[in-house]
């Protein structure tokens, strides 16, 4: 599918969000102001904020400006909350690249999280943040990494963490997101089955109008990836179809993409609607996911597309021809009235 056709997908960090656009651009420019503003706006929509502040975090740590604006406001608690947020996503960068002093930077970073939850109390990011650091933790050398969960069938893990972020902010997205990523590598557990029997879990009981209902897609996903990876390719395919993933696909669908309550699309993250497409698309539920297409406007993001995609840096084309698809099926097949 070539760019000539007309539709090519756009990636950027901040999705739907066009406040977070701008912030991004001043922040991009060296320049902090547009970042305290916009956090100043966000104020106590808890969820909201926890998505700002990590894509923000992602931009800011690969700068001095978490200083300068702590240098300018001393004291600032927005400021406090995105100094631990950075040396967080500076520790799981140095981890990922496998640098010397990772475990080092974790430590530092955990220090800067405790200090961030003290003077913002009711602020669910510092305790997200606290989770993130879990996944540098897999052998669960640290107590607070080895709790056991209210679900007896789950392995023991960061679960106090993902207390405290639940009881400031109920069923934020990201906090089981980071103990999935946890999950996904705790050592001396089947991690891959863990994280099913975790996304199966909270499938089960996440409630109406909440991006958790599509978390188990993002367990489906990897799992089809992982399948493909040992030659099932064929096999996984047809997974999508099975009873229990369709499930999980209409209950994201009606309970969290169609729930009728108040919201904006820039509080949506891209990166579920494009888990809720794919595996609408992948079951042949074509008239629903045009629908979700069309709430991405021109979005897109690397995952799912790229466990999907036979060369993972095409992933752009697989994306383009599974909304194509999808597009001229809707179109040819209008709902009945």
């Amino acid at each position: 599918m070539s760019r000539a056709r007309g539709f090519w997908p756009v990636y950027h960090p901040a999705g739907l969000d066009q406040e977070l656009h701008t912030a991004l651009e001043e922040l991009e420019a060296g320049r902090w102001l547009g970042m305290r503003n916009l956090l100043a706006r966000t104020g106590t929509h808890w969820g909201l904020r926890t998505a700002r502040t990590q894509v923000l975090a992602a931009a800011a740590a690969r700068s001095t400006v978490i200083q300068e604006w702590e240098g300018e406001e001393p004291g600032s608690v927005d400021a406090a909350v995105m100094r631990a947020r950075v040396m967080v996503e500076r520790a799981l960068r140095a981890d990922r690249l496998q640098a010397p002093g990772t475990w080092q930077a974790a430590q530092e970073a955990r220090a800067a999280c405790e200090a961030a939850a003290r003077c913002a109390p009711s602020d669910p990011v510092p305790w997200v943040c606290l989770l993130a650091l879990a996944q540098l933790d897999p052998r669960q050398a640290l107590e607070e990494n080895r709790w056991l969960p209210a679900e007896p069938t789950l392995p023991p893990g960061p679960w106090r963490l993902l207390h405290g972020a639940d009881e400031r902010d109920e069923h934020n997205r990201e906090a089981y997101h980071r103990l999935l990523a946890f999950l996904y590598v705790r050592q001396g557990g089947g991690s891959l089955g863990e994280a099913v029997d975790y996304g199966r879990w909270v499938g089960s009981w996440a409630p109406e109008g909440t991006a958790l209902r599509v978390l188990p897609l993002y367990v489906y996903a990897r799992s089809y990836w992982y399948r493909r990876q040992r030659g099932d390719d064929l096999l996984a395919r047809q997974e999508w179809t099975k009873e229990h993933i369709l499930r999980d696909t209409m209950r994201a669908l009606r309970g969290w993409f169609d729930y009728p309550v108040p919201k904006s699309p820039g509080t949506w993250s891209v990166l579920d609607l494009s888990h809720l497409a794919h595996a609408l698309w992948a079951a042949h539920h074509f008239q629903d996911a045009a629908r979700v297409f069309t709430a991405m406007g021109p979005c897109a993001t690397h995952l799912p597309w790229r466990y999907v995609s036979d060369v993972p840096d095409k992933w752009r084309e697989e994306f383009v021809r599974a909304r194509t698809q999808c597009m001229s099926y809707a179109r040819n097949h209008p709902p009945s009235a």
